[in-house]
Formats: structure tokens, C-alpha cells, sequence
């Protein structure tokens, strides 16, 4: 179930968990998204916050197969509240990529190395700055003046606060210095010092009025004010720190254009550095992290930035965040308290997962009373016990999750945990399963019950109706237990037939306690407009192990029509049949996923349940939004190496593109790019005509590739 799901650390989520955490992760960002965006009424700290979307990144990292269509990953911020005009940033507002631990950054130099592909010994300068906790502004600037200052909103969307940044002194009204673009967007952080909001907060309790919770609220609600008079009597500042749109470059490194602010009149952080190696990135951060209680201003990291901005150029974004820098968070604390139970909870796929019951504490400003045991193999490993004191930490994972326990706190009469070998929903065996291909056994131990289990038929129908499948309005996880413990719905298919089963039951719908017959009949009128559904939303509502939305998504636009991809699957039983080598070739779909769709098309209930579900329902091919560009919707392969650039660089620009990377060569595949040593891909793209091109002449059709297709 959800709460169970939640609790499973990411290394040891199942594909199915995976989808359900997602889903719950994207409602949770959002809601906090609004609240800390256009609300100023943050409900977590930005450390929690911080971790809801470090799990979100780690889950999709995983399985980058099942990231949703409206991924946090890709969204930045929140829409725009409707009190103040809407500005339009002619460059997005993103955001940036988070690192917890010193081997995280080294993570991310490596990444960056091998997608540009400097050698280790090669010089690759990264800058280094505090990360304010501030509130982030866009200030644009025509023929010198202040023209419009606007929030961050949705990334692509902000507020008009032009009136409030003018009362800024840090914030200059015309700019100085010589050679100023005609056009400059100055982006930088609104922050309030820690003096100032103790004066502010004395002054507000001293007139009976309720203080601010910490100096980002305030910074937040000045900005916020109708009346410019009121932001005007708020002691705000700004650190200018990177840039929107500009009309000329007055510098070609990162370091080189922050100091280009300072000449226009903007305070830029003087604790910003250039270093030339990791070893010089991470003693900033000790430097920085060491003086964090003596600056007058609220910081909760350290920002890394590739200085070469052709070296930014070339390695872009990704989602929401650019590639070419990364925010160094500072850690998250730590707890002690009592393990007092441990809960076997049962999802979807039947997997058993131990939910520790803790004594209530307090972790990072949060109220924590249950946290992660992921499986039965890492309570063996950290032998914690019921009724131990153990050690739990929020970092770089939403759910809490304990690191051990205290040994000499542990009660005399302690006994080690003994995992069920039974179902606790249903009383079957619960078993682990055997990799056929390694020959290991699974982490996760499952229960057998399969159908005759009511956990899983239940989360099953749960999925079915959830928001990316059929989305059914009234009938929601409550009504899905309800009707299945009624008897009222036992499979997906009879969600469709309801309305003309419910004369033959006892007591009909409308006369259920809680219903009444306006909304049985929104009911069955909710179910009724499900009739018909997009393809992919079909496919994701299926529930087949391993396929999340996006990869029910990208199925749908490869095969067009539910008969069509069924057939394939049929087709594809034969592993040397060309169905089969065709649904290998689609990128992101690999091995695992193929015996897993392989598995459901060939297993007769299947068949049966999606024979009846097909005689309520029609799902309806996807419409595809075609790129004009001169390479759009082409299948490309690259084999061999890539000199001038990397695979991870190439491929990131074919897609961007338009194009659609494919892992192998069939006879769809439109052009294979060759690199030295190409081998059985390049000669196999010879013997079936398919057009060969090196990687310059990649790099020219690439660059060219804007021009609208003939």
C-alpha cells in the first residue's frame, strides 16, 4: 500500500512501488510548490523539501522508464497567483540538481568530464557560492533602466513586483559601468538579514501583531504587498548571481559575468570562488558551511557552476535543471528514539515490506513516527530489534530511515525480529523470488496468493482508477476497499458494468449509507465518460510490472492502436522473431520490461480480464506533436566511439531534436551515426540499406537540423 511504498528506500523498490511513489511525490511537491510559491506559507522545512524531491530524482534515475509526463522533475516552481500581472521570462527561471554528500559532487565533475569528454588531468574550471535562502527575482533592464522585476512563478511564468524590487537599494535603478547590453535580465536572490528580521519581528510584536517564522517568510511576504509602501518600510536586500536574457554577453565565464554585476552596481556574494578541482570545490564548502552561523544571512548550501560558458552551452539542461551545476546541500540532522513495533504492510505486487513504529520524535523539525525498514535482509543486516533505541535520519530521502541502533540501550530480553513467511492479508506463503539470470534471490520477499489475496487485488483496482490511468472522479481508494469488500467490484473490467449490476444487489448504490441517488448517478456517469481513454493511459492502468506512465507513453506512439501493440507482444514471444528486435530497439525499453509485457499478454487471466475490460472500453491513440525539424521522428543509432563529442552529448542533442535514439538497428532505423571501432551495428546497417554517416557530417546535419523540413 501507499504508506508502505513510501517507506521502502529507492534501492529496493520494485517497478510497481516505484510508479506508486512517483505518483504520491508529485501531488506532495506540488502541494508544497504552491504553498511555498504562491502562498509564502511553507508547511516543511527546505531540508524536507529537499528530500521529496532528492527521492523523486533517485526513483526516476532508477527507473527512467516510468517518469511521469508531469514529472517535478521538469516543473519548476508554481503558477502565478492572480493578484499581481503575469511576465513572461523570455529565458526559463529553472532550477538546479541537488548533491548531499562530498561523493555526490564528485558525481557530478565526473558526469560532466565524460559528457564533454575532458580527461581526468584536463583543466575543467567550476566556480563556487553560497546558496541563499532567499526568494529568486528576475530584474529586466532596457537601454540601462529598470523596466520590469518579476518572481520566479512556474519557471516560465512569473508575477509583476516591478514597483516592490524599486524599493530595494541593492537593486540599482540604472545601470553603470560602460558597454551595457541594451537588454540585461539580472537574476539574484531577495534575502532579509538576520538583524534586520529580529528588528522587524521585535517591532511587529511590540504593536501586537503576529512575527514572521523565519527572515525567507519575511523576505517573501514584503515582496508580495500591493502596496509598495509597505514593501518600501521591509529592510530587503538582493545578491545578484546569474542572468535571463541578454542582448550581448559582457563575459564569457560564469565568474567573469558576476563581476561584470558588480561593476553595473548589484552586491554580488564575496564568498564566490573559481576553483580548478573537486578537493578546491569541497574545501570551499567546509569554508562556507564552517562560517554559516556568523553570516547575517540564511544559506542552506553551496552552488557549483562550470565557468566556461561555452562549456555551459554545450552541456544544456535536463528536465528542470541545467547540467552544468549543482547545489551542495548542508546535511540533515539526527534522532534517537524507541522501536516499539514493526508493521508488515502488502502492496500491489504483493511484496511484504516492514514499516518501523517509532516512539514519536522530533528529526529536522518534523514529527517522525514511522520510518524505513526496506526488507527483511537489511533488518538481518542492522539487527535492529523491537524495543531498541535506534538512530534515525532525514537526509537525502524524504521517509526517515534508521542507521542503526544503540547497542548498549538494548533491552536484556531482546529477541531478533522473525520476518512472517505468511501473508498477513491472505495467509499464503510468502516467497522470494529467483532472478533466472543471475540465480539470486530477490530482496523482496512476495506473497503467492496472487489473485485470492485482498491487499493486492485491491491496490490493483486501486492503480486502475488512479490519477495517470482512468482517473475515475468519485471513485477513489475509499470507494475501490469499499466496493471490493461489498463484492461489488472484484476485477477492472466490472467498474464498467456497476451501474447495470446495481438493481441485483441488496441494497443499490443510491441507498448505501453516505451515497443518495444524485451521487450514484455522478458515479456512473463518471464511469461512463471513462468509455473512452488515451492509449497510454490504457496501457499504464494495466498495471503490468516493470511499465510506468512514460513507458506506456512511449509504447503508445510506437505502436498507435492497443490491437496493434497486442499483436506485437504475441509476435514477439519468438525471440528471434523481428517483433521481438523491434521492441528491443525502442530506447528505454530493455530486457526486463520486454519479459515482464511478454509475461502479461502470454498469461490466459490476462488475456481474459483484457478481453472483457475491451468489450466496456476503448482506448484511443495518442496524438503526437511533430517537431519540424529536418530530422524529426527519425530512428537513429549510434554505434562506435564519438571523438568530437560524447554519446551522452549526442544523444542528449538528437533528441532534442525531435529524433528518437534507438538502441539497435533494424530495418526501421533511418540513419546510423558510425564512430571508430563501429562493429556488427554499422555492418548491419550496410546489409540492410540504411543510410551511414560519420560524426562530423552528424555534428553539420545536426547543427543544420532547424531549418523546416521539406
Amino acid at each position: 500500500m501507499s504508506d508502505a511504498v513510501s517507506d521502502i528506500i529507492v534501492e529496493d523498490l520494485t517497478a510497481e512501488q516505484a510508479t506508486s511513489e512517483l505518483e504520491r511525490l508529485a501531488q506532495e511537491i506540488f502541494r508544497h510548490d504552491a504553498r511555498y510559491y504562491q502562498d509564502d506559507a511553507p508547511r516543511i522545512s527546505d531540508a524536507d523539501y529537499d528530500a521529496l524531491r532528492a527521492r523523486n530524482q533517485k526513483i526516476e534515475a532508477r527507473f527512467p522508464y516510468l517518469k511521469r509526463d508531469d514529472s517535478p522533475s521538469d516543473r519548476v516552481g508554481a503558477a502565478p497567483v492572480s493578484k499581481f500581472s503575469k511576465v513572461k521570462h523570455p529565458v526559463p527561471m529553472l532550477s538546479l540538481g541537488n548533491a548531499f554528500s562530498d561523493e555526490d559532487v564528485v558525481d557530478f565533475s565526473n558526469k560532466v568530464r565524460r559528457f564533454l569528454k575532458i580527461a581526468d588531468g584536463g583543466s575543467l574550471a567550476i566556480t563556487a557560492e553560497p546558496k541563499i535562502d532567499g526568494v529568486s527575482a528576475n530584474i529586466r533592464y532596457e537601454a540601462g533602466r529598470l523596466a520590469v522585476g518579476a518572481t520566479r512563478g512556474d519557471g516560465m511564468v512569473g508575477e509583476d513586483i516591478t514597483a516592490n524590487l524599486r524599493t530595494i537599494s541593492d537593486i540599482p535603478k540604472t545601470l553603470t559601468g560602460d558597454n551595457i547590453p541594451d537588454i540585461v535580465e539580472i537574476r539574484g536572490e531577495v534575502y532579509m538579514g538576520h538583524a534586520d528580521f529580529a528588528a522587524l519581528n521585535a517591532r511587529y510584536e511590540s504593536d501586537g501583531k503576529s512575527p514572521f517564522a523565519n527572515p525567507r517568510n519575511a523576505a517573501a511576504g514584503s515582496l508580495r504587498q500591493l502596496d509598495s509602501a509597505i514593501t518600501a518600510s521591509r529592510p530587503l536586500r538582493f545578491f545578484a548571481y546569474a542572468w535571463g536574457e541578454m542582448s550581448a554577453m559582457p563575459a564569457e565565464t560564469q565568474m567573469g559575468m558576476v563581476e561584470r554585476f558588480k561593476a553595473f552596481g548589484f552586491k554580488i556574494n564575496p564568498l564566490m570562488r573559481r576553483c580548478e578541482a573537486v578537493e578546491e570545490l569541497l574545501a570551499v564548502y567546509r569554508d562556507i558551511e564552517g562560517q554559516r552561523a556568523s553570516l547575517d544571512y540564511d544559506i542552506d548550501g553551496v552552488v557549483y557552476k562550470v565557468d566556461d560558458l561555452a562549456l555551459q552551452g554545450r552541456l544544456g539542461f535536463v528536465s528542470r535543471a541545467p547540467r552544468w551545476a549543482i547545489a551542495h546541500k548542508f546535511p540533515a540532522e539526527q534522532a534517537t528514539t524507541i522501536l516499539r513495533d514493526i508493521e508488515i504492510q502488502v502492496g500491489r505486487t504483493g511484496a511484504l515490506t516492514p514499516v518501523a513504529k517509532l516512539e514519536p520524535v522530533t528529526v529536522g523539525g518534523v514529527v517522525v513516527s514511522n520510518a524505513s525498514l526496506h526488507n527483511e535482509d537489511e533488518i538481518i543486516r542492522k539487527n535492529v530489534r523491537v524495543g531498541d533505541t535506534v538512530v534515525v535520519q532525514r537526509a537525502g530521502d524524504v521517509i526517515p530511515q534508521i542507521l542503526g541502533h544503540v547497542p548498549e540501550k538494548r533491552p536484556e530480553n531482546s529477541q531478533p525480529y522473525e520476518f512472517p513467511l505468511l501473508c498477513p492479508a491472505c495467509g499464503s506463503k510468502a516467497i522470494k523470488d529467483v532472478n533466472p539470470d543471475t540465480g539470486k534471490e530477490d530482496a523482496i520477499r512476495r506473497c503467492s496468493g496472487g489473485l485470492i489475496c485482498p491487499a493486492q487485488a485491491i491496490e490493483k483496482l486501486r492503480h486502475f482508477v488512479s490519477r495517470n490511468a482512468f482517473d475515475i472522479e468519485g471513485l477513489g481508494a475509499k470507494q475501490i476497499e469499499a466496493f471490493f469488500a461489498e463484492k461489488r467490484i472484484k476485477n477492472a473490467a466490472e467498474i464498467f458494468t456497476l451501474e447495470g449490476r446495481d438493481a441485483g444487489f441488496p441494497k443499490q448504490l443510491k441507498d448505501q449509507e453516505g451515497w443518495g441517488e444524485l451521487s450514484a448517478n455522478n458515479l456512473f456517469a463518471a464511469i461512463s465518460e471513462r468509455r473512452k481513454i488515451a492509449l497510454n493511459r490504457f496501457i499504464y492502468a494495466l498495471g503490468i510490472r516493470h511499465i510506468g506512465s512514460t513507458t506506456a507513453m512511449l509504447l503508445a506512439r510506437t505502436y498507435g492502436t492497443f490491437e496493434a501493440l497486442q499483436a506485437a507482444m504475441d509476435a514477439a514471444n519468438d525471440e528471434d522473431s523481428e517483433a521481438f528486435q523491434d521492441l528491443l530497439a525502442i530506447d528505454k525499453i530493455g530486457l526486463v520490461m520486454i519479459r515482464s509485457l511478454k509475461a502479461f499478454f502470454t498469461e490466459p487471466h490476462n488475456r481474459d480480464v483484457l478481453a472483457q475490460l475491451l468489450s466496456e472500453v476503448t482506448p484511443v491513440p495518442v496524438e503526437i506533436v511533430r517537431m519540424d525539424t529536418a530530422i524529426a521522428d527519425k530512428k537513429i543509432v549510434f554505434t562506435g566511439s564519438l571523438v568530437i563529442m560524447s554519446r551522452d552529448e549526442a544523444k542528449a542533442r538528437a533528441e532534442a531534436l525531435g529524433a528518437k535514439v534507438v538502441g539497435s538497428v533494424s530495418k526501421n532505423t533511418d540513419l546510423v551515426v558510425a564512430g571508430p571501432g563501429a562493429g556488427s551495428k554499422l555492418k548491419k546497417a550496410q546489409d540492410l540499406g540504411i543510410e551511414v554517416i560519420d560524426e562530423e557530417t552528424w555534428i553539420e546535419l545536426s547543427a543544420g537540423s532547424f531549418l523546416t523540413k521539406n
